[in-house]
């Protein structure tokens, strides 16, 4: 696992003259060398999506399919090798790391079911007034040109399949830029892509540092940027590039919401398990993980103690043991921080009912109550294994503390009421409302994206593919409709 990985331009294996150590944030050792890109070859691999966009716009739908079913295909026969490796770089649980590959395998199996039916043109009558007659249209989507797609390292598989396959469906080219901490298993997805008949030039995955993303964001033969990432460099990216398309896929502090129609031991031992299990996952490195926990009054005193009791039976540790629910963060500047901002609240009046201790790049799963308004752990995302409790009177006083944060991602609300679901999912100012479950849940085909500072635009293969594209007309005049 300590060979040097080379990078993928324009479909085939590359080396640059510099490389760099990917280490294991559990225990420091290095996992892989990655070559990376000189700027001549950037130059190349974007040149060569640029100069193919026509081309692979006009591939044959199962052409593309077939090379995303391949993927999908690989994925499956190679998962553990690919958990492992995901494992090591980003220091996931391998339990979750095999969890994500198996993600990874759907994401570019629905990406092939799309390719062959996406496109198939809409008819439209234009003699409902008299200048129509005799006219239709027929409206098409055509790619919008050549797609950025730069990931994150929490995903660093699933995320980098979201960029690529629902932009091959489509038939746009793509550069996609893996995080700098976890590059290898965006890596992985290259030795696949290479192994299918796609255009050369169509696709290229660059390991490039952080500061040569501004250049990349800037070049106007790359019109479409898909990233996924913090809400600050998010937005910063949009407002340099106001000409651009952008999908925004950025940072949230999901909430949990239990009313008190949810007050069975049964419901109250669910609810505290899936919101202990869903604030710790991947360590808290998720957008949607469980932050806040917003209780009805009325059943608050009989989950807290469940909620902790959960939180304490999650096992920490070595990420490659098959027992451990919970990994150490991506580096110990991550736990450092979630550190401070756990240690800034409890100075401010929070009270520290579990965990609070960090270990290295480990932070140990943490519960807070009484959490003041105005501390960073209130107001801003942890991406960390701790979360905060809060007691309310009545659904409208929860909705209402849902609502009352800059980002608006998904949320979760436990009831058993269907009038109450459906009155949640006009309140709640996000872009998904779970019912009976955290908000942690995400289905790869679903539209994905948030509500005010958690982005713009949609994820989920089909959704992603219409970000890519836009609608073209074409009138056919002399028709006898």
């Amino acid at each position: 696992m300590t060979s040097t990985h080379a990078f993928w331009l324009a479909g085939r294996q590359v080396s640059g003259e510099d490389t760099f150590d990917v280490t294991s944030p559990w225990d420091g050792r290095v996992v892989g060398k990655v070559s990376v890109p000189t700027d001549a070859q950037v130059e190349e691999a974007v040149a060569a999506a640029y100069a193919v966009r026509d081309e692979f716009a006009a591939t044959p739908a199962h052409v593309r399919a077939a090379a995303l079913d391949h993927v999908s295909r690989r994925l499956v026969e190679r998962t553990e090798e690919i958990a492992q490796l995901i494992s090591a770089e980003n220091g996931k649980p391998i339990k979750w790391a095999r969890g994500e590959v198996g993600r990874a395998v759907s994401v570019f199996r629905f990406a092939a079911e799309e390719a062959r039916r996406f496109n198939g043109g809409e008819a439209q009558r234009l003699d409902t007034d008299l200048g129509g007659q005799g006219r239709l249209a027929l409206t098409r989507r055509f790619p919008k040109g050549v797609v950025l797609g730069i990931a994150p390292f929490n995903f660093p598989l699933n995320l980098c399949a979201h960029k690529i396959a629902p932009a091959i469906a489509a038939g746009a080219p793509i550069i996609l830029k893996p995080a700098p901490a976890t590059p290898l298993s965006g890596l992985i997805i290259g030795e696949l892509l290479a192994e299918t008949e796609l255009p050369a030039g169509s696709w290229s995955i660059l390991p490039v540092a952080n500061d040569r993303m501004p250049a990349l964001v800037q070049d106007e033969r790359l019109p479409v940027i898909s990233f996924t990432g913090s809400e600050k460099v998010g937005y910063a990216i949009m407002e340099s590039v106001p000409s651009k398309h952008c999908t925004l896929e950025l940072g949230g502090n999901g909430a949990a919401v239990v009313l008190a129609d949810w007050a069975s031991d049964e419901d109250l031992d669910w609810a505290a398990n899936r919101i202990a299990t869903f604030s710790n996952y991947q360590g808290g490195q998720s957008c949607i993980s469980v932050q806040r926990v917003i209780v009805d009054a009325s059943v608050y005193d009989r989950l807290l103690p469940r909620i902790v009791s959960a939180v304490e039976a999650q096992v920490t540790g070595d990420p490659s043991d098959d027992r451990t629910d919970v990994g150490p963060l991506v580096s110990e500047d991550a736990a450092k921080r979630v550190e401070a901002w756990v240690d800034e609240a409890v100075e401010a009046g929070a009270t520290l009912l579990t965990g609070g201790k960090r270990d290295g790049a480990s932070y140990a799963p943490t519960v807070v109550t009484d959490l003041p308004a105005d501390t960073t752990l209130a107001c801003e995302e942890v991406f960390g294994p701790v979360l905060s409790v809060q007691k309310v009177d009545g659904e409208a006083a929860a909705f209402a503390a849902v609502n009352d944060s800059k980002y608006g991602l998904q949320a979760g609300v436990f009831t058993h009421d269907l009038q109450t679901a459906f009155r949640a999912h006009r309140a709640l100012e996000v872009g998904g409302v779970v019912v009976g479950d955290v908000p942690s849940y995400r289905a790869d085909q679903m539209p994905y994206g948030g509500a005010k500072r958690s982005g713009v635009g949609r994820e989920g293969v089909k959704f992603a593919m219409d970000d890519y594209t836009y609608e073209r007309v074409l009138v056919l005049t002399g028709l006898a409709l």
